[in-house]
């Protein structure tokens, strides 16, 4: 099974993780997965901590001679911005943060708090899911992801697909593939920048190559969708997960909602239209997996919302660290990540083997009896 823990503050030394369950032989492509973290330190409306750090992780275990060995895989990352022990304590907490209530749980302080509850932490589950890519790309299954609003700001971009999404976003610097929209997008930044404010949005993650039956029916704690929920909302700043076409589902008949099923020899089973988003009863149908995650604006904000000052009692402004205006379209990276984690979870539980020949051989093996049912 595919795991992974991580470890660290957001100014501490270092950041770390563990990932464990990789199968042997998968070529560990550490230029990809840097790649893949600048993609997470990119974005229009990111602050000032983004041009300090340059998030290049190491490979400390698990890899010899660039590939997997099945061992647990060490990744670890030196934040430059290394200041926790010199950062002043904090006692205004900030509403939407976890400060207050974390303060009242362990009951070591807001900097304690706040230094791990950071989204900084997604550094490491962006290597972990980076990871989780290369073992899926050996299968052909792949992640691309979009965003779709900005403080109000949508894009109309219906219709698009896998491969235009891959095209188009990068060339946005809020990795809208519209233009125009991210034209608009990045001037409502602006104008949260100036008011001093914060803004979140709406983005999209789809996955393609996933062949059915991923997942499974007969448990809750095994149902695709209900993983992936899961690993979005424990995402920093996240408040909602939907899939396919989402909110629509309550506006919508049964009649206008539900894919019909169609075969053909070449195909096999295939469904007419993706409503649903690739998931039916906790397991893929085999067409791409469509889900849309909802990010709250971020907390931090430089004119700051009323707060309470846990040492005097008396309400006061709440604290600022320096921060940013907006991190959806870094969020898109991230939750593109996390969703190959999931993936890689149930994917090794239907294949898993101790080498990549052994998976290879489960997952033809399996194809072949795709096309004789």
């Amino acid at each position: 099974m595919f795991n992974y823990i991580t470890s660290g503050e957001s100014h501490g030394r270092f950041l770390s993780a563990i990932v464990e369950g990789v199968p042997s032989g998968i070529e560990m492509d550490l230029p990809f997965i840097n790649h893949e973290l600048a993609r997470r330190q990119g974005g229009y409306g990111r602050g000032g901590r983004m041009k300090i750090e340059k998030d290049e992780v190491q490979i400390t275990a698990g890899v010899l001679k660039g590939r997997t060995t099945g061992a647990p895989i060490g990744l670890l990352l030196e934040n430059k911005d290394f200041k926790i022990e010199q950062m002043p304590e904090i006692s205004r907490p900030r509403p939407g943060h976890a400060d207050l209530v974390g303060h009242l749980k362990y009951g070591e302080g807001i900097r304690a708090v706040l230094e791990r509850a950071s989204a900084r932490e997604t550094t490491m589950r962006v290597a972990a899911g980076a990871t989780a890519k290369l073992l899926l790309r050996e299968f052909n299954i792949a992640a691309a992801s979009h965003v779709l609003e900005i403080g109000g700001i949508s894009a109309d971009v219906r219709g698009i697909s896998f491969d235009e999404i891959v095209k188009n976003a990068p060339q946005s610097e809020v990795y809208c593939v519209s233009a125009s929209a991210s034209e608009k997008m990045k001037a409502k930044i602006d104008e949260a920048r100036k008011n001093g404010d914060t803004l979140g949005g709406l983005l999209e993650v789809r996955v393609k190559g996933c062949p059915p039956g991923l997942g499974s029916y007969v448990h809750y704690g095994r149902k695709l969708d209900a993983l992936i929920a899961a690993a979005m909302l424990s995402i920093q700043a996240v408040k909602g997960v939907t899939f396919g076409i989402g909110a629509d589902f309550a506006k919508l008949p049964g009649s206008k909602t539900h894919d019909e099923i169609g075969y053909s020899k070449d195909r096999g089973y295939y469904r007419l239209t993706n409503h649903l988003g690739g998931i039916e009863g906790g397991m893929t149908t085999g067409e791409e997996i469509v889900t849309q995650v909802i990010m709250k604006p971020i907390s931090t904000l430089r004119t700051p919302l009323k707060s309470v000052d846990i040492k005097t009692k008396k309400v006061e402004e709440a604290a600022y660290e320096r921060s940013d205006i907006c991190t959806v379209p870094a969020l898109s990276v991230i939750c593109e990540n996390v969703i190959m984690i999931e993936i890689s979870k149930v994917f090794l539980e239907k294949f898993g083997g101790d080498s990549l020949r052994e998976i290879q051989r489960n997952y033809q093996s399996y194809l072949k009896q795709l096309q004789e049912s």
